[in-house]
Formats: C-alpha cells, sequence, structure tokens
C-alpha cells in the first residue's frame, strides 16, 4: 500500500474517523490492527516477522530488567506468536479474503506449509521454556548481557537471513570459481520483506538502551507491538527510539489544531516530492542507468544529477508523509532529513541526511567501536567500519559497500584535514565562501550517488571512464525529465533556499495569506501534474 495511492487515501480516513470515535486503549488497539493490514497489504505472510521479532524483544527486555516475568507477560506474546504462525503461515491468505467475501476459492484453506508451522511450534514453547529457565538463574550481570546477545542474534539473524544470506552464498561462488572452483551451494529462494531493515534496528535499540539503563521496558505488550510495527515509519522509517516514542505510544494524546494543520502541511510536501518530483525523473534516470548502449558525458552528469533529485525527493517524501500521517495521530516522529544538500562537508552530510540510521549507527556501533576515543587513525578505522556496514545495510550488492566505503573515505579525510588545521583556525563566514564549499562538497555527494545507483562494478567503471575522458560530450540522448519534475524541481530549490536563509522550515505560516494560498496551490496544482507519471515503488522500500 503506498502512499501516493488511492487505497492510502481509504485507509487513511477509516483509520482517522476510528481513531477520532475510540477512547485512548482503544486507540492503540486499533492502531495495531490497522498497521498489521498496512504491512499486510504487500504480503500478509511476513506479518508473521513483526510478530516474532516484537515478542522476543518485550521478553528480552523484561527479563533483562527485572528477571522474572509474570505469567500474563510470559504467555501473551506466546499466544500471539503461535496466532501469527497459525495465521499467517499456515492459511493461505487470498482463499480466506475470498471466503470472507463470501466468494468460492479453488485454493484450501491451509497452506502446504502447515505441518511445518505445528513442527515449529512445538518446538518453539520448549525452547522458550528452557531459555527462559535458564537465563532466570543467572547472576543479574550475565543475565543481562544474555539477554542482550539473544536481540542481537535474533535480529541480526533475521536480518542476515532474509537480506543478506543468498548475496554472501553467491558472492563465495564467484569467488570459488574465480580460482578455478565449481561450486552449488544452498540458495534460499526467499523474498525480501518490505522494512525488514528498519524495524529491525528499531527492535534492538529498544533491548541495547534497556541493557544501558537508558530507559525502562514497557509491561504492555501491545504497546511495544505498536512501536515495532507503527505503519507510518513502519518500512521505511524514520528508525524510531524507544524512549521517543514508546511514551507517545503508551499514554493518551492531545490533538491539535497546530498538529493537524502541521501534519496535513507534511503529507501534501512529501506528495509533492514523490509525484511531482521523483517520479518525474525516474524514467530518465533509469534510461540512462539501464543503458546497454553507448551513453555520453553529459548523459551520466545529467543521470548522476537527476538521480541526487530523485532519491532525495523519494526517500524525504516518504519521511515527510510518514511525519505528517503520525501528527495527525497526535504523534511526533523525528526528523529524517534536513536539507542534507547544503552540507559543507562530509560531516555534516550525515548530519542531515537519513538522521535516524546515521544518529543510529553512530550510537550502536561507531561509540560502542571506540568513536573518537584513541588516537586518529583509531577514529578513521571506527568511521570505516561504520560507514562499511552502513552501506551494506542499504542492499546485498558491492556498489553499496564501496559507496559506504566511499563515505567513510571522504569522513576520514575530513576528520585529518580538520585535526591537522587545529582548533584555533578560523573558517570563513561570508556567504560566497561559504556557497562555495556547498558546491565543491556536493560534487562528491553526487559521484557517491553514481556508486549507489549503478548496478555493478562494470557499470561503475564505465561511467567513471566516461567522466574523465568523454568530458564535454553534450550529445543527450535520454529522455527529458516530465514538466512536473522541472517546473517542481524550481519550486522545491526556492523552498529550500529559503529555508536554508531563515533556518525555519515552517517558514511558509509567517507569508501573507495570498502568497500562502499560491504556494499551496502550486503545489497541489504540480501534484496532480505529476499524476498523470508511472507510479514507481519508494526507493528505500527494497532496504
Amino acid at each position: 500500500m503506498l502512499f501516493n495511492s488511492l487505497e492510502f487515501l481509504i485507509f487513511l480516513l477509516i483509520v482517522y474517523a476510528l481513531y477520532r470515535l475510540f477512547p485512548f486503549r482503544a486507540q492503540n488497539y486499533m492502531l495495531l490492527f490497522a498497521s498489521y493490514v498496512f504491512y499486510g497489504w504487500w504480503d500478509w505472510r511476513f506479518l508473521f516477522l513483526t510478530v516474532f521479532s516484537a515478542a522476543i524483544d518485550y521478553w528480552v527486555g523484561l527479563t533483562m530488567h527485572r528477571g522474572r516475568l509474570s505469567t500474563r507477560e510470559k504467555l501473551l506474546p506466546l499466544g500471539c506468536l503461535i496466532a501469527a504462525a497459525l495465521v499467517f503461515l499456515g492459511l493461505q491468505p487470498s482463499a480466506l479474503l475470498q471466503w470472507l467475501a463470501g466468494q468460492s476459492s479453488e485454493q484450501p484453506f491451509v497452506s502446504s506449509a502447515m505441518p511445518l508451522v505445528l513442527a515449529g511450534i512445538a518446538l518453539l514453547v520448549p525452547v522458550a521454556a528452557f531459555t527462559y529457565h535458564l537465563v532466570t538463574h543467572l547472576p543479574e550481570k550475565r543475565r543481562r548481557f544474555v539477554c542482550l546477545m539473544i536481540s542481537v542474534c535474533v535480529q541480526i539473524g533475521l536480518l542476515s537471513v532474509f537480506k543478506y544470506f543468498n548475496f554472501f552464498v553467491e558472492s563465495l561462488e564467484a569467488s570459488l570459481g574465480s580460482m578455478g572452483f565449481e561450486t552449488r551451494m544452498l540458495h534460499l529462494n526467499i523474498i525480501l520483506p518490505v522494512g525488514i531493515s528498519f524495524y529491525t534496528f528499531q527492535s534492538l535499540s529498544y533491548a541495547i538502551d534497556i541493557y544501558r539503563g537508558e530507559i525502562r521496558p514497557t509491561h504492555r505488550f501491545f504497546d511495544y507491538a505498536l512501536f515495532v510495527a507503527f505503519f507510518p515509519q513502519l518500512v521505511a522509517g524514520p528508525i524510531e527510539r524507544a524512549k521517543h516514542l514508546i511514551p507517545q505510544l503508551s499514554n493518551p494524546r492531545t490533538l491539535t489544531f497546530e498538529d493537524s494543520t502541521r501534519g496535513l502541511y507534511l503529507i501534501l510536501f512529501g506528495l509533492f516530492k514523490k509525484v511531482a518530483i521523483a517520479d518525474g525523473v525516474a524514467p530518465s534516470v533509469d534510461q540512462i542507468f539501464n543503458s546497454s548502449g553507448a551513453v555520453s558525458w553529459i548523459d551520466v552528469v545529467a543521470g548522476t544529477i537527476l538521480f541526487a533529485v530523485q532519491i532525495y525527493c523519494d526517500f524525504s517524501g516518504y519521511s515527510d508523509i510518514a511525519r505528517g500521517v503520525a501528527k495527525l495521530l497526535g504523534v511526533d516522529l523525528m526528523v529524517n532529513f534536513n536539507q542534507p544538500y547544503f552540507a559543507r562537508n562530509p560531516r555534516e552530510f550525515w548530519q542531515r541526511w537519513h538522521i535516524s540510521l546515521s544518529t543510529w549507527l553512530g550510537d550502536y556501533l561507531y561509540k560502542p567501536l571506540g568513536g573518537n576515543r584513541g588516537t586518529l587513525a583509531f577514529a578513521c578505522r571506527n568511521l570505516m567500519i561504520t560507514m562499511l556496514l552502513g552501506g551494506l545495510w542499504h542492499g546485498a550488492a558491492w556498489n553499496y559497500v564501496l559507496w559506504g566505503f566511499y563515505h567513510g573515505t571522504l569522513l576520514s579525510i575530513h576528520r585529518l584535514w580538520t585535526a591537522s588545521r587545529g582548533p584555533g583556525v578560523a573558517v570563513a563566514r561570508n556567504w560566497l565562501a561559504n556557497a562555495a564549499r556547498i558546491g565543491f562538497f556536493f560534487l562528491f555527494t553526487l559521484y557517491g550517488w553514481l556508486l549507489f545507483r549503478a548496478h555493478s562494478f562494470a557499470d561503475i567503471t564505465h561511467f567513471t571512464r566516461i567522466l574523465f575522458t568523454d568530458f564535454g560530450n553534450l550529445d543527450y540522448g535520454a529522455a527529458v525529465p516530465r514538466l512536473s519534475a522541472i517546473l517542481g524541481t524550481v519550486v522545491l530549490v526556492a523552498i529550500e533556499l529559503i529555508q536554508y536563509r531563515r533556518s525555519d522550515p515552517q517558514f511558509y505560516r509567517k507569508l501573507p495569506l495570498p502568497l500562502l494560498g499560491f504556494f499551496l496551490a502550486s503545489m497541489v496544482f504540480l501534484i496532480f501534474m505529476g499524476m498523470s507519471n508511472e507510479p514507481a515503488q519508494f526507493i528505500y522500500f527494497q532496504f
């Protein structure tokens, strides 16, 4: 269910109407059910993974904090997990939906996987009971560490199996083949669950924060399940922290006119970026990067710039819509983008781009590795490890690893350069020097996007060679971006410049009423113009 679809509009209207009618506790139950409907719209079976992820870390958090759990705290997640396995894995969703709609179905209600599901349940219960008994009898310090390791192994294990198993097997086969060894290894015939990189990281941070003593676990399982599956940010973030989101879900929320107007603006702004601009440049980008024929220097340059526009508008547009929908429900999600193309250096870029991931990597990977402590070489090593794993987080392909290595190199060079200058060196503050620094670093950002978008090392080598050996070839052969994208980019640049100059993301509130009306009407007009573009799935759904 895409944010820019009619199905989501109907879904959101129903959810919002019920939300306004229900009392607080019923609101949470309804939101949890709605979140499962939203996620199950892609594939019902993968709902089991969200329930499994939530159940494990709910148990882990309480066991880590208190030791022993009450009967309800033990059995409620177990019952939900068993029910999820039976319904989402053991039944045929399409046949069940046809039966509920009063239609006949040739498919059986029960899936062929039901025997495996029953066997898994029969194995899960005694294993869970034995593990709980074993862990609760450990000394407190050891118990907390073992609980943390259970969370890490489960969440990273889910991510590794579904996202990276085939990637590493294929890479190993290619390496052995290059040495003359012919091998046939096990490949898993599975598809990547939407958003698994986001909700596994979000759940894992909950266990780590409890282990560090930064938060206390919630004793309400359904509140925690809603934290994991909250539909506005479930499939593409932002990656929320438990200490920020769970208190908002566990306590009554107040819906204000201010939140509603801000939420509607964020939804409108996100749709404008996605529908009018991102989808409008997507065909041109695809034509260049998917080309099997000759491309010119201007094709590569234009394709890279257009992809920089596409990925920013696509991903920040999703984040804006997610934040806007949450605002309508009285929930405040973190800002995930803060004008990243105004960054003057690599460190500032990662303070502005995908903020929820960069801060997650900083808090849970870079700092535990040692962070800035120790020698300069040690800090650069930590930066490189963090960015390599951050690149791999984006996808099971070597170009993402190379992209992470590239940004790790930029960050390390910037760290060395900053250290060599010393703390007392002044930096020019005039607007011309600032603009030059922004423009200079933007060139490095663009080449990073070429690494990110290319399909293979061969493509990266080919495009890079064109950039340096075919310089000045202006024979443009790709499609021109759609009119909605051209006009929308002009409007977006104007918005970003005003916001940057005023340092105020809500500058539009201070505009005179006629100018505000024209500004909003322009975005609505361009959205309707962009509806003629071929809709594309949000880029970060694949991660």
